[in-house]
């Protein structure tokens, strides 16, 4: 019953009402206060289009800019699609296989020490089921690299390869060098060229090629002062670092796992490509094969596929597909029906913590009211 008021409006919203819009928005802003949010951008598709794309409150709160709609934002671990997307159009070129033994792919030894005669493959490092962690962080491939690191043995778990779940950071940014490797191409230009373009989507891996006037800043929740503070590291320039790159291992310079950089807007229209299986606007980026392995879960310990969530948990009898992010002060959540044909991506850029999923979840069950009107 709580949500009532936000569903009817919503409702009244989607189905075209300009008045409920304009009660929409006013509530929504809040709810934003309630939260003490700074700014939040939502996307809502339907049927391959956008059906409400609206942006509120302040994109920088010193000088009380407003987000922008086109405006773009460090979306965190959503960022991980962007790379199993890269790779599985490797894998259709027939340049590496998902079934690839990563220290064949990586060039350096990956081998669980409890494990030796278990070969870690591309399918489990995308998947969360190779049993790496990330004891020894993830900012450098050193860390799990045995000609680097004397304490490398502990990036790895007690379970066998394969048979055990754990989401890990390092995964993906040792994808993303197995990507620069097979594909010739830098990582941010590889998904540039290959995802990005085709889809006629703005945003980007390298800080350094976008419009900084479009960054939306993030604000971390500084609990002890109980005050917001801007993130200065979620848009740090790379160009010191690129000096002395080496293409295949200096790839998380650029964060595979969570580093891309794009509106809310472009992340939704990214996203009807998956609820498509792997086309969008009859471009296709990946075959219908590899979007639904993507799609399907690996582990009897969690519904990840390669990237990609499924879950029955945000919306009652619905299967929904998709990701979350949440780094420096931000929470970004992409999900999507595929058979049904609709999903929404909700981004903020600062909120209190205890009720960053509360939000959202305020939002999954507008929709899950509004769609069980509209598509059932």
């Amino acid at each position: 019953m709580k949500h009532c008021f936000f569903i009817m409006l919503l409702t009244g919203l989607l189905l075209g009402n300009a008045t409920a819009q304009t009660s929409v928005e006013t509530n929504l802003l809040k709810l934003m206060q309630q939260y003490q949010a700074i700014g939040l951008s939502v996307a809502v598709v339907k049927d391959n289009k956008i059906i409400f794309n609206k942006s509120f409150g302040y994109k920088n709160r010193e000088d009380k800019t407003i987000i922008q709609n086109t405006d773009i934002f460090r979306i965190a671990s959503i960022s991980k699609s962007f790379t199993a997307t890269s790779l599985l159009q490797l894998v259709e070129a027939r340049k590496l296989s998902l079934d690839d033994a990563v220290s064949k792919l990586v060039g350096f030894k990956v081998h669980n020490p409890k494990y030796p005669d278990v070969p870690i493959t591309l399918r489990m490092i995308l998947s969360h089921t190779s049993s790496i962690n990330d004891k020894n962080g993830y900012f450098t491939l050193d860390a799990i690299n045995p000609d680097k690191n004397p304490n490398w043995a502990q990036c790895y778990n007690d379970y066998k390869p394969g048979e055990g779940y754990q989401y890990c950071n390092l995964n993906f940014n040792l994808a993303g060098s197995i990507l620069e490797k097979f594909s010739g191409e830098q990582f941010d230009q590889y998904v540039k060229n290959h995802i990005l373009n085709p889809l006629r989507l703005y945003g980007g891996y390298n800080v350094d090629s976008l419009d900084r006037n479009r960054l939306v800043p993030l604000y971390e929740y500084n609990d002890s002062s109980k005050t917001f503070e801007v993130a200065p590291g979620a848009y740090a320039s790379p160009k010191a670092k690129l000096a002395n790159y080496t293409r295949g291992y200096s790839t998380p310079v650029f964060s595979p796992t969570g580093g891309m950089k794009i509106s809310a807007l472009d992340l939704a229209r990214y996203m009807m490509m998956h609820m498509n299986y792997g086309t969008s606007n009859n471009v296709r980026i990946i075959s219908e094969a590899s979007s639904r392995t993507m799609q399907t879960k690996l582990s009897d310990k969690e519904n990840y596929g390669l990237a990609l969530w499924s879950t029955e948990k945000l919306i009652d009898g619905e299967k929904m597909v998709g990701h979350t992010g949440d780094a420096y002060g931000l929470f970004s959540s992409m999900f999507f029906q595929p058979e049904k044909k609709f999903g929404f991506v909700v981004i903020t850029n600062g909120c209190l913590p205890q009720y960053k999923k509360s939000v959202v979840a305020l939002l999954y069950d507008v929709i899950n009211e509004l769609y069980n009107g509209m598509v059932k």
